[in-house]
């Protein structure tokens, strides 16, 4: 600590000697009485200031045991106590003011529930206790809102409650209440004898301003009334006073359940980015207010002050939390924490804003500290100024004020970034603003095409026909206003395009889907960015265009376009399903959750081929580990609802009691494409299990497991608002269509063994366990590799797969001169897996290692690495198949035919699977019977 000026100096010492201070202790009661008159005050109460203890109180006064008229003296001498006690522990360095915060929060819950349980014991002496319409007993919920709701409660600051009860009825007791007139007498008997002044002061002031109908409204609400409320007029700023609502008293897990409730309300489903709208309210409304009252020496709501670097978390929480369940915590740090480790916030901007928003909060609780007092402002008079400054470890005032100031300059800095993010985006000539608002009556082609708008008499006409569209008329005046926002912008970004006509057709068939969603336009009106990229992807892409019309949802993946955020693993999508199962009340819920998550993470992976981003390959074996995660996740879904009606399996089976769900075709290859379909084969092995099932209504297990399957099936085909997830194809299980819906495994490793054809082996390469029971698995791999090790005689072997080839080109190829069918033509994506399919049939009795990949690339690498393909033939090979599989996954998202007109990419990648293939024997070309 620095030397204190004389005059400090001075009165520190007057005042340990007044206290009869003497020796080693005068140094640390000398720090506290330079930073508060307050531990001052109450040490002169207490003459024995020998008795201060550093830990905090551990337990608060028994109120009902007491008179009721000593419960204000007790309870405010309590909280005197722990104030002093958190003054001493802040002074002398033992605690940080994360910890200060804490411990003043927690106090303040403490007093609370002191009175409440008073208070509750002395009303149901009189009137009986309340009971729900179960008979069980409840109490009132006390929720913390704003500074004590995030537990960083200034020192002297007011507490923020909302209190609340779970149904309404009538006490029990001699002289019975209905519960509104119970609580609300419980209530407005807390708020005295926590804040009424009496001799010995007040324990806490109580704002109740924050409840429904504010000042207006009943001191105590019924659950279904709170809910009712936030459902017909619950308002922009109330999200924020909410966000960081907790319980803080009485009946705690009433109040968790009502917070549950009222989620909805404080965290939207998409990213809402109305949440600028009401904060730029907010922000004026408290602009005027340090303007009025001369505050700009506010450590609060002065420039660059703490409710600046509220506003920046808490607006980042309210347009993310939706999504993101990681961001819906309540304290300010752990929320710039969360948004840090989800990439909303860099690093060094979020070590900024903590380190300011410490530095900050250890000011006003100094001040605050210094006599009781609620106050934000700097001191105007050089004592006062000396003692913060001193008792902050600062030599002079003005050292203190040059590091607070370099704070406030970083805060006010970003706060005022975050406000005006519009200034990155493109502004659209006036010209266009013009042209749009003058629409339907007066706007003519002839502006589109000055401002560069290439086919604008077609543009003009779908503009001219949505202007004057039903949904544009019955637009809301802020809706309206923010769609003329956004759309000079739009049609400027259009003008760029190659094809306007295409894209203003697409744009205004999504904008059309939301025009009564207020949130959406809100977002291309916030960031011009996605803005740009929903032309440049409209422009482009079909397939997203039109997912996005259908699904706006998707809008929020346009943040995260280009691969910003790089791609979702395998277990981030399986966190996503597995939190989709856990936050629905039934199935419908399940499968609307995991829809969104099919659309939103094949949205962006659309986005991350349509910008090259990633191999092709890593984009369709991205496409197959979303349908694994969703296909275990729906199996989950339709075991669970034949348990519940038909039990479990029972006994002990070598291969597990479950079924196997396998994946062939381009799901088993990690190969999937846009809106491919599933071709699946079940499995189950009955050996060990009894004949029926355990549950009220037992099955026979094949009728149990084909109920399992056909569950699954209907499931994963059912329509929702988001939605279907995949259609099946189950022509691959032995016997076709004539065979069962599920097979044993001693079945299916018979026909395997018996009476497959090569070309179902061939099948059999690329097939994988993608859901189900993992002991099956184990005997399914078992089963594969007998059938894939086989011996077989090459010519025999080839033969049997040119025929297959041949016969499925002459039905399937739709390839004509220069226009070249990529997956059935001749070197075409069929003729490759055929190749890779013939070579491993060839070679895995002699080298093991094959039986384990299933992509093309791994095979290509595998059978290269046991000298089954040549180094230089496995490279192009790896190179061929990247091009096709790009140009394949091209035409999918612009919903245009795989036949291509042949360019020199195309031409050399099926030239080398040509030629590859006729170097084994594999010579696939037959004259197809159609005319060219």
């Amino acid at each position: 600590m620095q030397p204190l000026p004389d005059m400090l100096a001075s009165l520190i010492e007057q005042r340990l000697d007044a206290l009869e201070v003497r020796g080693a202790a005068r140094e640390p009661l000398g720090k506290l009485l330079l930073v508060s008159d307050f531990a001052f005050e109450q040490l002169q109460r207490s003459p024995d200031w020998r008795a201060l203890n550093l830990a905090m109180p551990s337990a608060s006064p028994r109120l009902q045991d007491t008179d009721p008229l000593q419960w204000g003296t007790l309870l405010r001498r309590h909280r005197r106590l722990g104030s002093l006690c958190l003054i001493q522990r802040d002074v002398l360095g033992i605690d940080s003011i994360d910890q200060t915060l804490a411990g003043a929060s927690q106090l303040a819950d403490d007093c609370i529930q002191t009175a409440l349980d008073a208070v509750e014991m002395q009303l149901a002496r009189r009137h009986g206790r309340v009971p729900d319409s179960a008979g069980r007993g409840q109490g009132l919920c006390v929720l913390g809102l704003g500074k004590l709701g995030g537990f960083e409660l200034n020192f002297s600051s007011d507490v923020d409650l909302v209190l609340a009860y779970r149904e309404a009825g009538q006490s029990d007791g001699a002289a019975p209440l209905d519960h509104e007139r119970w609580f609300a007498r419980v209530a407005q008997q807390l708020v005295s004898l926590l804040a009424d002044t009496t001799a010995e002061g007040f324990a806490y002031r109580v704002d109740l301003r924050l409840r429904p109908f504010g000042s207006a409204g009943r001191v105590a609400l019924s659950f279904a009334a709170m809910e009712q409320y936030f459902q017909r007029e619950g308002r922009d700023w109330e999200r924020y006073a909410w966000l960081k609502a907790r319980p803080s008293a009485g009946d705690l897990q009433a109040g968790a359940d009502l917070l549950d409730v009222l989620r909805p309300f404080v965290f939207r489903r998409y990213l809402d980015f109305t949440a600028f709208a009401g904060l730029r309210e907010m922000k004026s409304l408290i602009a005027a207010e340090v303007a009025r009252r001369e505050l700009s020496e506010h450590v609060k709501l002065g420039p660059g002050g703490i409710r600046e670097i509220e506003f920046v978390v808490q607006l980042m929480q309210l347009i993310r939390g939706g999504r993101e369940p990681e961001l819906r915590v309540r304290g300010l740090l752990p929320a710039l924490a969360a948004l840090r480790d989800a990439g909303h916030i860099d690093e060094h901007t979020a070590g900024d804003l903590a380190n300011a928003y410490r530095f900050l909060r250890k000011v006003e609780n100094r001040l605050q500290m210094l006599r009781d007092a609620q106050t934000h402002e700097l001191p105007s008079d050089a004592t006062s100024r000396s003692r913060l400054a001193a008792g902050l470890g600062f030599a002079l005032w003005e050292d203190f004020y040059d590091v607070l100031q370099d704070h406030r300059h970083r805060v006010s800095a970003e706060f005022n970034e975050l406000l005006a993010p519009s200034r990155h985006g493109a502004v659209a000539p006036a010209r266009l603003a013009l042209y749009w608002q003058a629409l339907p009556d007066q706007g003519k082609a002839e502006q589109l095409a000055d401002a560069g708008m290439a086919q604008a008499e077609s543009v003009h006409s779908q503009l001219l026909e949505f202007s004057r569209s039903a949904g544009v008329r019955s637009m809301s005046a802020r809706s309206r206003r923010r769609l003329d926002q956004v759309l000079p912008p739009l049609l400027q970004a259009v003008a760029t395009s190659s094809e306007p006509d295409r894209t203003v057709a697409r744009l205004l068939h999504l904008l059309h889907a939301i025009l009564r969603r207020s949130s959406y336009l809100a977002l291309l009106e916030e960031q011009p960015i996605a803005l740009e990229r929903l032309v440049d992807t409209f422009s482009r892409s079909a397939l997203l265009a039109e997912r996005l019309s259908a699904h706006p949802l998707l809008l929020d993946e346009l943040l995260d376009a280009r691969g910003q955020g790089g791609l979702l693993a395998w277990e981030e999508m399986q966190a996503s399903a597995l939190r989709a199962l856990g936050q629905a009340e039934d199935i419908e819920e399940s499968l609307i959750g995991l829809n969104e998550l099919r659309q939103s993470a094949g949205f962006r992976l659309g986005l991350s081929a349509l910008y090259r981003s990633e191999p092709a390959a890593r984009i369709s074996a991205r496409l197959s580990d979303l349908a694994e995660v969703l296909l275990q996740a729906v199996l989950e879904l339709a075991q669970n609802e034949l348990v519940r009606a038909h039990g479990h399996p029972t006994g002990s089976s070598p291969s597990g009691r479950g079924i196997l769900v396998l994946g062939y075709g381009s799901l088993g290859g990690c190969e999937l494409g846009f809106g491919s379909d599933l071709d699946l084969v079940f499995l189950f092995d009955p050996e060990g299990l009894a004949d029926l099932t355990d549950g009220p209504r037992p099955l026979e297990l094949h009728r149990y497991y084909a109920k399992l399957a056909q569950r699954l099936i209907s499931l994963l085909g059912t329509l929702t608002p988001a939605g279907r997830l995949y259609e099946i194809d189950l022509r691959l299980r032995p016997d076709g269509a004539k065979g069962l819906l599920v097979s044993t495994l001693s079945s299916y490793a018979d026909y395997q063994r018996a009476r497959a054809w090569t070309w179902e082996h061939q099948a059999l390469v690329r097939a994988r366990p993608v859901a189900g029971d993992p002991q099956l698995a184990e005997a399914f791999e078992r089963v594969r590799a007998e059938a894939i090790s086989r011996a077989r005689e090459a010519g025999a072997l080839n033969a049997d797969v040119v025929n297959m080839r041949q016969r499925m080109r002459a039905e399937l190829d739709r390839s004509r001169g220069p226009r070249f069918d990529l997956k059935q033509g001749e070197g075409g994506l069929v003729d490759l897996e055929f190749l890779l399919q013939a070579r491993v049939l060839a070679c895995a009795a002699r080298h093991p290692s094959l039986l384990k990949p299933r992509s093309s690339d791994a095979l290509i690498a595998a059978l290269e690495s046991v000298g089954a393909l040549h180094s230089i033939e496995a490279a192009e090979l790896t190179e061929a198949h990247e091009a096709m599989l790009r140009r394949a996954i091209d035409c999918s998202l612009d919903a245009r035919s795989r036949l291509l007109e042949l360019d020199a990419e195309t031409e050399a990648a099926r030239s080398v699977v040509r030629t590859v293939c006729r170097a084994y024997g594999l010579d696939f070309h037959a004259p197809l019977s159609r005319p060219a």
